[in-house]
């Protein structure tokens, strides 16, 4: 072998084991952190979540929806791999020039930590994540310099370097995942183990559940899978005791509450849905729960609120989102608990707005600071183009159809219209020739809740066109044309093709 190619293969090989150092850091900082902002790849994917265009976003959102942000994270982990990457190359070279036989290991664990610190500012997970660069460079170097029978120096290094970093990995994505489990407060599907709101809770979901439709495979009353959507690709990690939330602005004087303060109010406990205005007009991104807490106004009152236009909510994670003062006033709601248990991490723990009959976005979650504003203001998603402030539009949803025994076909759905509430759902299996009404859910009490429906019908011989549409508590036809959900929320009927 010549020397120019000898000298190729070398630094391939130790390439190789600098990226595969870079897999172990991310895998160890995953370890200690989960899916919080401790971890290496978190900022990195909110940054470039943040730098892309408004454009791309709309794209990624409407067409490629949770995928989308599933590769954002996946390029923000590749970015991580890289740079931890970088520092276990900076390793090797001091390596190759060292007598010492770990000195390459150590300048790359103290290089991938320092790194790691300057994205996360998280001591533990970059530490972590610096060890497991560094073990890898220290497991592929040792084995290098230990004979084994047909095996060259070459060959040991790689399969060193191979074996640490899988180990490692494997290890870290164990570990991650099950602190990202326990790292949550609560599973949305839990009922009544909560503390000091349980007991009203618990009648309110044995209410929900004995309202709800017997149709199978259609989602009861309150969700078993609330949806989220986050700008970032983790969660905060708020601690409860050291969060506040201030009301600022255009106030007489400014006020500040702790958890405490918040949960020594009398609470109330609200049915609420929410959809988002990102989602498809027939997607599942719209969901209830019971929801535990205070009013927004006697936050807001103690500061001295003048007659003013707007309303700023910002949010732990950098989200901040502007719209009408008194939607506030009128019925906004500061969420602490969730189906009867603390708020989950995932939906804003330790607290979060609910802005009746508006979208999801203006729903903030992990909610720090109440802004009066005297003048409007873009939000975070308008500026990227959304117009998601107003009321939420009326939708009718087709989510299920079953053949029942008796040869008829059975097809149902939710129904939403914000505060205006539902007042009929109609289904056509004729492509929209005929209606006929479909049977709706009781109403649950609040005034920004779903209804479920359901319609059973003897079908043709040949497939048809089935379509559903609502009409709200104002006596207002939900709208037939169809429209994408950008830049205001999808609408127009739902239909559905349907064989016998």
């Amino acid at each position: 072998m010549s020397p120019v190619a000898r000298a190729l293969r070398h630094n391939a090989d130790r390439l190789a084991v600098a990226l595969l150092a870079g897999v172990a850091g991310v895998a160890g900082s995953y370890a200690v952190a989960g899916l919080t902002p401790a971890f290496v790849a978190g900022p990195i994917a909110g940054l470039m979540a943040r730098i892309t265009p408004g454009a791309v976003v709309a794209f990624a959102i409407v067409v490629l929806g949770d995928l989308g942000h599933q590769l954002n994270l996946l390029g923000a982990v590749a970015i991580a791999v890289a740079g931890l990457g970088g520092a276990g190359a900076v390793g090797t070279a001091v390596g190759d020039r060292s007598a010492l036989p770990l000195a390459g290991a150590v300048v790359a664990a103290a290089v991938a930590s320092v790194l790691a610190f300057a994205v996360t500012f998280a001591a533990v997970p970059s530490v972590v994540a610096g060890l497991a660069v560094g073990a890898v460079l220290g497991a592929a170097e040792l084995l290098s310099t230990t004979p084994v029978a047909g095996f060259s120096e070459r060959r040991r290094r790689v399969v060193g370097g191979t074996a640490s970093a899988i180990g490692l990995g494997a290890a870290g994505v164990l570990l991650g995942s099950r602190a990202g489990a326990s790292s949550d407060t609560a599973d949305t599907a839990s009922v009544g183990n909560g503390v000091g709101f349980d007991t009203p809770v618990n009648a309110m979901l044995a209410e929900a559940e004995s309202t709800s439709l017997a149709v199978a495979g259609l989602e009861p009353l309150v969700s078993t899978q609330f949806y989220n959507v986050d700008i970032n690709a983790t969660d905060p990690a708020i601690d409860a005791d050291e969060w506040t939330l201030s009301v600022t602005g255009d106030v007489e004087q400014e006020v500040e509450y702790t958890y405490d303060d918040i949960r020594g109010m009398d609470a109330e406990n609200r049915f609420v849905s929410l959809r988002c205005v990102g989602e498809g007009l027939n997607g599942r991104k719209m969901d209830n729960a019971a929801w535990t807490g205070v009013a927004l106004s006697e936050l807001v009152e103690p500061a001295g609120v003048p007659d003013n236009c707007c309303v700023m909510l910002r949010a732990e994670d950098g989200f901040f989102e502007e719209f009408p003062l008194s939607a506030l006033q009128d019925d906004g709601f500061l969420a602490f608990g969730m189906n009867g248990e603390p708020l989950p991490r995932s939906h804003g723990y330790p607290a979060r707005a609910l802005i009746p009959g508006h979208w999801g976005e203006i729903n903030v979650k992990w909610l720090t600071e109440i802004e009066i504003l005297d003048e409007p203001m873009d939000g975070y998603w308008e500026q990227r183009g959304w117009h998601g402030t107003g009321p939420v539009n009326t939708v009718a949803k087709l989510h299920v159809d079953n053949r029942l025994e008796d040869g008829r076909i059975e097809v149902a759905g939710h129904a939403y219209a914000g505060t205006r509430g539902i007042e009929r759902v109609e289904v056509s299996t004729d492509g929209g020739e005929t209606w006929n009404d479909a049977t709706l859910s009781a109403e649950l009490p609040g005034d920004d809740v779903w209804r479920q429906w359901v319609y059973r019908y003897d079908p043709p011989a040949e497939s048809h066109e089935v379509v559903v549409r609502a009409t709200d508590g104002t006596g207002e036809l939900q709208p037939r044309e169809r429209k994408e959900a950008f830049p205001s929320g999808a609408t127009g009927w739902v239909s559905k093709r349907i064989s016998p």
